[in-house]
C-alpha cells in the first residue's frame, strides 16, 4: 500500500499540454521555427520553458532575452479561456481521500499556472497547501529530487508517481519510486522502456493501487 501518491500537473490533472504547445506553435513560428503538434510535444513536454527556450534556438528559433515572460503570458492567457481537468481524476482525488492516503502535486511548471489551471476546476484547494514546483525549489525533472522533496515532507515510505512525461518517469525511476504513466493519445511504449507501468485511464489508477 502506498502512502503517498505524487501527481504531475500538465496532462495528468489538467488537459493542458495540447493548448500549451500549439501556443508555443504559433509563437515560435512568429520566430522562424515551424513546428507540427507532434514534434512540440515531442521536443517539450516536461521540460522547464528555460529548456524550451534553449532546445528552440537549437532549432533555429531566434528568440531575444526576455521571450520566457513573452511565451509564459501568451500562455497563461490561453490557459485563462478554458482549460480541462482529466477526466476521472476527482473521483480518483475522492477516492483517495476516502483511503486517507495523501497526495501532493510535483511540477516543473510555474505554481502561478497551476493556480490558472487547477483553479478553473475545483482543484486548486485540494492542492494549493500541497505543492511542489521547480520554479520554487531549484529542482527540475528529470532530476529526482522534486518527488524526493516531497516524500521527505509527508514522510512517505512507500510514495508513487503519476506522471505522463519521459522527464518525469525518469525523474520517479532515478527516486527509486514505482511510476504509473498516464498514456491518453498513445501506447505510452516510450514511458514503459523507462520503467514505469502504462495505464490509458484515470479510472484504472484504483486497482492499480489497490485501493
Amino acid at each position: 500500500m502506498h502512502d503517498l501518491v505524487i501527481f504531475d500537473c500538465d496532462g495528468v490533472l489538467v488537459d493542458s499540454e495540447t493548448m500549451t504547445n500549439q501556443c508555443l506553435i504559433d509563437n515560435l513560428a512568429r520566430y522562424g521555427l515551424e513546428l507540427g503538434l507532434e514534434d512540440a510535444l515531442g521536443f517539450f513536454v516536461g521540460g522547464t520553458m528555460t529548456g524550451v527556450m534553449k532546445k528552440a534556438r537549437e532549432l533555429g528559433a531566434d528568440l531575444h532575452d526576455n521571450w520566457i515572460d513573452e511565451i509564459y503570458g501568451e500562455i497563461y492567457a490561453r490557459l485563462r479561456a478554458g482549460c480541462p481537468v482529466i477526466e476521472g481524476v476527482p473521483d480518483l482525488l475522492d477516492r483517495l481521500d476516502m483511503h486517507g492516503t495523501p497526495f501532493c502535486v510535483a511540477s516543473n511548471g510555474h505554481e502561478a499556472k497551476m493556480e490558472i489551471t487547477l483553479g478553473q476546476n475545483g482543484l486548486w484547494p485540494r492542492f494549493n497547501d500541497r505543492m511542489f514546483s521547480a520554479h520554487v525549489h531549484g529542482i527540475a525533472k528529470p532530476d529526482p529530487g522534486l518527488f524526493q522533496l516531497a516524500a521527505l515532507h509527508f514522510g512517505a515510505q512507500t510514495p508513487v508517481v503519476v506522471e505522463d512525461s519521459p522527464s518525469g518517469v525518469t525523474a520517479a525511476i532515478r527516486a527509486g519510486m514505482r511510476c504509473l504513466a498516464y498514456a491518453a493519445h498513445s501506447d505510452g511504449a516510450e514511458l514503459r522502456d523507462l520503467g514505469a507501468e502504462v495505464f490509458h485511464h484515470m479510472n484504472d489508477v484504483p486497482e492499480l493501487l489497490a485501493l
